[in-house]
């Protein structure tokens, strides 16, 4: 299908307004798999002595994980909310223009970045969210806890971003072939209609909430 040419100017202003000489797309999802690897690999290592009570840590964190980016989501990054401003500009604004439901696929692998949280956020992720939530984890429950929590959530975190690139990669990729992969796909590209985005298909993984709170379409 042709890009609307809409989308095409847009994606021409968005490239100028985010234009770094030395960008890599590949080398960006390198750094965030390795991130999170690394994470996940550290956290593991920790673990000893596992028990089951020590391993529902890792479904009660799933479900968490998946309720916070269904809300944040359906919340912020769709809804102007003080303080959060960049958070609406770069979904809202600059991601939801730069790829509609008529223009889904990157058209070269520096756009990643329009899909990829930046590297900053990453670190955010895990210092601001992961690590401190470990670590109450860590204190109230057990240190196995604490560790499988961390690993879940970056896990989580490596399955949200490797989902999305997924979902904005071209038909002809071979990712998108996989089973599965066509259905996930087709309910991201619904929620890219403009007529639908601010109403249904909030989840990017797996769209649990999305079921739950009858949003999905």
């Amino acid at each position: 299908m042709p890009i609307p040419s809409l989308v095409k100017e847009y994606r021409v202003k968005i490239r100028k307004r985010h234009d770094q000489a030395l960008y890599s797309g590949l080398a960006h999802f390198a750094f965030t798999a390795s991130v999170a690897l690394s994470g996940i690999i550290l956290a593991l290592c920790q673990v000893k002595n596992l028990s089951w009570k020590d391993m529902l840590i890792v479904p009660i964190t799933f479900a968490y994980a998946n309720l916070v980016e269904y809300l944040a989501h359906r919340g912020p990054m769709h809804h102007r909310t003080r303080g959060l401003g960049l958070i609406f500009t770069r979904h809202t604004v600059e991601h939801h223009h730069f790829f509609t439901h008529q223009a889904m696929a990157v058209e070269r692998t520096r756009d990643y970045k329009i899909v990829l949280f930046p590297a900053l956020l990453i670190v955010f992720f895990f210092g601001f969210f992961a690590s401190p939530v470990g670590l109450l984890a860590y204190r109230l429950i057990s240190p196995n806890a604490g560790y499988l929590f961390v690993a879940t959530a970056l896990g989580y975190f490596l399955n949200y971003e490797c989902f999305h690139l997924i979902y904005h990669l071209n038909d002809d990729h071979f990712v998108t072939r996989l089973p599965g992969v066509g259905i996930l796909r087709g309910h991201h590209a619904r929620h890219h209609d403009p007529v639908l985005m601010s109403r249904f298909n909030f989840n990017i993984t797996w769209p649990l909430c999305d079921l739950l709170f009858r949003t999905y379409r």
